[in-house]
């Protein structure tokens, strides 16, 4: 293995942790509104998350930090073409994360509801835009001989890319649904339990709708290989098992399964690319590889030394975090924040 395509892995892997943690977060933040009735109510659903939503985007950082560094190519491409889209996702986040702070400032319900409506929307954006963000990389942008994006922000906003983006938030919100249903208790847990009953279904026809749309817009299945055809099992079976368990109301089960769909789905997207970071719609001259879009050997060797030293260690203390926040939180949690 080639160190480029080693870098191409660990983006892989940096995205995949993203979007399996990040994923419920932004579906807490979505269904805040709608969970939790009351005040003490919303601030046991952020709780669920305020341990652990900053860390969960670290992996945004680290998956961008390393684009950077080992594709630059692949970096400013992306976000030159894809500048306002990526602008509205990190201003969302940002304003996110201020709400997070600054809602429990002032006990004045205008001032709880102002930010509590600023989770939703710094919630619900980015879970629809990343879906039409990586939706449009697997389907081909307009990119010329000199590596420039060649279209306008309107050109992403293509049916394919759309139905992507409606998958993520739709799927987003049911693995959230499920996270509270495993994190609350009382009148909270009763209704994203019903949320959860209820969004399996959209979620189901808005991923059979994706695949089916995937055979014509996009080589999905010209070149079937054995991490492409693995990946689309695991993530077929895995989504069939958290429907049936959310039926059988196991939602531990059900959690898992929709969590391993994501990570699924993610390898097959990123596989579907390889040996491509970006295809070009302009034609397979102008695709970017990991070659042509990569640094030299020596950034490459230098950073791989780096990175498979302290990665186990980011790793390690994550999932400490996770096991001392890992009890289910009760209207009398005195967690304040």
């Amino acid at each position: 293995m080639d160190l480029q395509t080693l870098w191409f892995i660990l983006v892989t892997v940096l995205f995949c942790g993203f979007f399996l943690l990040e994923g419920f977060d932004y579906g807490v933040g979505i269904l805040l509104p709608f969970a939790g009735k009351q005040d003490h109510e919303r601030r046991m659903v952020i709780n669920t998350i305020g341990p652990v939503w900053d860390g969960n985007e670290v992996w945004l950082l680290t998956a961008g930090g390393a684009m950077f560094a080992a594709f630059p190519n692949w970096y400013a491409t992306l976000f030159s073409g894809f500048y306002l889209a990526l602008f509205l996702i990190l201003l969302a986040l940002i304003v996110r994360g201020v709400a997070f702070e600054f809602r429990s400032k002032d006990e004045r319900p205008s001032w709880r509801r102002l930010w509590d409506g600023a989770i939703f929307v710094g919630s619900a954006l980015p879970a629809l835009l990343w879906g039409v963000a990586v939706a449009n990389i697997v389907r081909g942008v307009p990119i010329d001989a000199g590596m420039h994006y060649a279209g306008t922000f309107f050109d992403l906003l293509n049916p394919y890319a759309l139905l992507g983006g409606l998958v993520t938030l739709a799927l987003f919100v049911l693995y959230g649904a499920l996270f509270l249903q495993l994190k609350t208790d009382g009148a909270v847990r009763e209704r994203v339990e019903r949320v959860a009953r209820a969004a399996w279904l959209p979620v189901l026809v808005l991923v059979l709708a994706f695949v089916a749309f995937s055979a014509g817009q996009t080589d999905m299945f010209a070149t079937l290989n054995v991490v492409k055809l693995a990946s689309l099992a695991i993530a077929v079976v895995a989504l069939l098992a958290a429907i049936v368990a959310i039926l059988r109301k196991r939602y531990g089960l059900a959690f898992v399964g929709t969590a391993v769909t994501i990570l699924a789905t993610v390898v097959l997207l990123f596989g579907t690319l390889f040996p491509r970071v970006m295809p070009s719609s302009l034609g397979a001259a102008y695709d970017l590889t990991i070659y042509n879009a990569s640094s030299s050997q020596y950034t490459l060797q230098v950073m791989s030394v780096i990175a498979l030293t302290l990665v186990p260690v980011v790793l390690a203390y994550q999932a400490w975090t996770y096991w001392v926040f890992r009890k289910r939180l009760t209207a009398q949690s005195h967690l304040e924040y």
